[in-house]
């Protein structure tokens, strides 16, 4: 975590950086196969590097039992294979060219292949869930559940719904869901009491929303790639994240946040000067505000939901992570 430049216990963040130092040496092998195609395109998004969020959210939850349980590794796997699997899927869904700096899978080895890796990721996490006990396997399933309904949603489109409300059912499912059972497991297979095991899913699922918004948030306020993709990526491609929502929803009169409407209303803004001039006007739009304190109010939340858990170095670190995320896209 002190690669976050987050300043926390020393021994909180040696505990964590063991955990998730011995989880990206066990990726290697868990991705590997018989199959040198299968084995080259599964490791394709592993190599490429990744914020390993999910991973975290559970090496800190383990903190309130015994962090070096021999089934904090696995647990670990569990959710980020399943991330990653979604990922490949994501890409085929979305034609994405690339993927974390790198070509997608899919413009690399075409979307059956993609897709298929995909599933294999899935099966392998599923496979490790299994030596966890049935209660990983459930547990496992019913995320992937609403991960499937979020990405179905997001597919459908609002269908009348307010197009706010739709986004942040979106995002609860699609990334705060992992990110939620992420803490759980962290709290389970450390063998924390099941009250701090129930307070660590809620701030998880929180915790999960504030980090996805603020991750829309990178692509447009950044100057550099701090998102993982150029800045203006999802205005390109016409995705509509929280800060363009609240722009098309506004009923400003001055003069910028009608001329935002209007390049917005267009779809995506694929124009190189009008991607420009929409970016630069986003930045410093009310709407842009507005979603900066979407996402304090999120994290705020997530910190209120570690009251039942006990006072120390641990809490600290996850109020610290709440800080760094309200944070991050200013």
């Amino acid at each position: 975590m002190a690669s976050l430049g987050l300043d926390i216990d020393p021994s909180v963040d040696a505990s964590v950086s063991a955990t998730l130092a011995a989880v990206e040496e066990a990726l290697r092998s868990h991705v590997a196969s018989a199959d040198p195609l299968v084995a080259e395109a599964a490791r394709h998004l592993m190599d490429a590097g990744g914020k390993r969020f999910r991973p975290l959210i559970l090496a800190l939850g383990a903190q309130f039992g015994d962090p070096t349980r021999t089934e904090i590794v696995p647990a670990a796997l569990v959710v980020e294979l399943t991330h990653l699997a979604t990922l490949y899927h994501d890409d085929v869904m979305d034609e994405a060219a690339v993927r974390r700096g790198a070509p997608s899978a899919n413009a690399r080895w075409g979307n059956s292949v993609a897709i298929l890796v995909g599933d294999y990721l899935f099966a392998r996490a599923a496979d490790i869930a299994a030596t966890l006990g049935q209660e990983a396997v459930r547990l496992q399933a019913q995320t992937f559940a609403r991960l499937v309904h979020g990405q179905i949603a997001e597919t459908v489109g609002p269908r009348g719904r307010d197009p706010i409300e739709h986004y942040l059912q979106v995002i609860t499912e699609k990334t705060a869901s992992l990110i939620a059972t992420s803490a759980r497991f962290g709290g389970l297979f450390s063998g924390a009491a099941p009250e701090l095991v129930d307070a660590l899913e809620g701030y998880g699922e929180t915790i999960g929303i504030a980090f996805q918004l603020s991750d829309d948030l990178l692509d447009i306020a950044s100057e550099s790639v701090q998102s993982g993709k150029t800045p203006g990526t999802d205005l390109r491609e016409g995705v509509p994240t929280l800060p363009v929502l609240y722009a098309l929803a506004g009923d400003d009169t001055d003069a910028s946040a009608v001329r935002l409407r209007e390049i917005l209303a267009t779809g995506p803004v694929t124009d190189d000067r009008l991607h420009a001039e929409a970016l630069g006007l986003l930045r410093e739009s009310a709407a842009m505000k507005r979603a900066r304190e979407t996402v304090r109010s999120y994290a705020e939340e997530a910190r209120s939901r570690l009251a039942p858990l006990p006072d120390g170095a641990a809490r600290r670190a996850m109020e610290a992570l709440c800080d760094f995320i309200a944070d991050r896209t200013n």
